[in-house]
């Protein structure tokens, strides 16, 4: 997250003196013969090392990102170039069995979902998407889907779940057999936030245990348009500082990536994925995540089906570094009780409509937001489903804004 400058200094001995010695006799001083005219001035213009544009994207490696994103595509069930180390997986019946599950169900969820998600987005949340924000989504899994849907300009997402990172497999080391296992693998996954918007916490602890969450990640960004730039193993140490993982640290993975369909944008984003447990035990053990959110610069914190956790005094830690953090929240009835939000500190927004919980939640049942509901008439709706009420018309959103944000918002539109 911190860049890091370096300084290096090039000695040149005896080869110096001789090369004074050596301008000494000639009437001009050049720096560079290509750029400076022997006729015009003696002394070169420097452009100042400000103004020199750099790439940023020099840095990544181009065969590594390559079959990065292939790899990404392979999972996704996209078509992959002829000259693809794994092209000739393609000519396989497991991957046009694999293919055709993915062109009918992301067909599908695009109609019913996606497209509507992101003109919803762009509609309500353009000013804070605006900012390009760091987004925090804890109780995630992978479900950078949602995330990237809503919150598409982010610099930066965090996501935290109990899931383990996993690993990707290296599919040119691989036969058709192996392959073709872990792309089922991989689909076994997927049926539920396919359909209901939500990853079900019980089939995670299954589905996730031996793969992780690096193939799921792998597939949303492929199927959202991003080019994966590297991935590195990393972990948070004492300090709350993201280094490469070594045992001890909360394990973690991020992936430099960049839409690939914007040809004009060449700034690397980065999406952090980190396994530990968000309850109060969890957190006093490794107090990291902690630090880390803290040192966020005014995150946006996004929760759906987060499963009613921070309703309870035993998840109290991370609801308050949220509230303490964040410029915005937005969340489903699951995220926090509307009684967490201090209306002298944030200006609350409804969407959507709230009756009650699921009937596995039937007790976080919130009389106080049924009422907030019932007693405003301009309430827009939602014409699609997120979160454990995942019918149309059925589902609700809240965002929340601090204050301050709210008057440096107003304070930039009127040019203060």
């Amino acid at each position: 997250m911190n860049n890091q400058k370096t300084l290096s200094i090039l000695s040149a001995g005896a080869g110096l003196l001789f090369f004074l010695q050596a301008c000494n006799s000639v009437n001009s001083t050049t720096t560079n013969t290509e750029n400076i005219n022997s006729e015009q001035s003696t002394t070169a213009k420097v452009e100042p090392t400000s103004q020199i544009k750099t790439d940023p994207l020099a840095k990544f490696d181009k065969a590594n990102s390559k079959k990065l994103t292939d790899t990404a595509k392979l999972f996704a069930g996209m078509n992959l170039d002829a000259n693809s180390p794994f092209a000739g997986v393609q000519k396989t019946n497991g991957w046009r069995n694999h293919q055709n599950f993915f062109k009918n169900a992301w067909s599908k969820l695009e109609q019913q979902q996606l497209t509507k998600v992101r003109k919803w987005g762009a509609e309500e949340l353009k000013q804070i998407n605006a900012a390009s924000p760091s987004v925090f989504y804890p109780f995630s899994g992978p479900d950078f889907l949602y995330a990237y849907s809503l919150f598409p300009k982010a610099k930066e997402y965090v996501l935290v779940g109990l899931e383990p990172v996993g690993t990707i497999p290296d599919f040119t080391k691989f036969n058709n057999n192996q392959i073709n296992y872990k792309l089922r693998e991989s689909r076994s996954s997927l049926s539920e936030i396919l359909q209901f918007s939500f990853f079900r916490t019980n089939d995670m602890k299954v589905d996730l245990q031996k793969q992780g969450v690096l193939p799921i990640l792998y597939i949303f960004m492929a199927r959202t348009g991003n080019r994966i730039l590297d991935l590195q193993y990393v972990g948070l140490d004492k300090d709350a500082n993201i280094q490469k993982f070594q045992k001890g640290m909360v394990p973690g993975v991020k992936i430099s990536f960049v839409p690939d369909k914007d040809k004009e944008e060449s700034e690397p984003r980065n999406l952090y994925y980190f396994s530990t447990d968000l309850s109060n035990s969890g957190l006093t053990k490794r107090p990291e995540l902690t630090k880390f959110v803290n040192n966020l610069e005014n995150p946006v914190t996004y929760l759906k089906a987060a499963s009613y956790l921070m309703y309870n005094s035993s998840f109290s830690n991370i609801k308050n570094t949220i509230l303490a953090n964040s410029s915005h929240i937005l969340q489903d009835d699951s995220g926090m009780p509307l009684k967490s939000f201090d209306k002298s500190q944030w200006d609350l927004t409804f969407y959507g409509a709230y009756t009650r919980p699921i009937g596995l939640f039937r007790n976080r049942y919130q009389s106080d937001l049924r009422k907030a509901y019932k007693g405003n008439r301009n309430i827009k709706t939602l014409d699609f489903g997120i979160g454990y009420k995942f019918g149309v018309n059925q589902s609700n959103l809240m965002l929340a804004e601090t204050k301050d944000t709210g008057k440096k918002s107003q304070d930039l539109v009127e040019g203060k």
